[in-house]
């Protein structure tokens, strides 16, 4: 498992308080709304809140978000993107 997804799903598991679950249990490819982990707006708002504490990521859009949100595998994508966006060129 890739490092950074690994530390996504940690980071969900924390922040929105699902005790019961582990890395393991959460696909990368899995929903992460709707039928598959069962997220909301409020949860997508937190997820926005955890991106901007953890990486410095800046959410600009909801349309962005909506796309990039939608599993753990996209959320990384997302991440890495950004992040090499806000590095300073040489």
């Amino acid at each position: 498992m890739n490092d950074l997804r690994r530390k996504l799903k940690e980071l969900l598991i924390e922040r929105l308080k699902f005790e019961d679950m582990t890395p393991d249990d959460i696909g990368d490819d899995d929903p992460l709304f709707a039928g598959g982990l069962g997220l909301d707006s409020i949860d997508a708002l937190e997820i926005v809140v955890m991106l901007e504490s953890e990486f410095g990521i800046r959410v600009k859009s909801e349309t962005s978000a909506r796309d990039s949100f939608r599993t753990i595998a996209a959320l990384a994508d997302f991440v890495e993107q950004r992040t090499a966006e806000q590095q300073p060129q040489a």
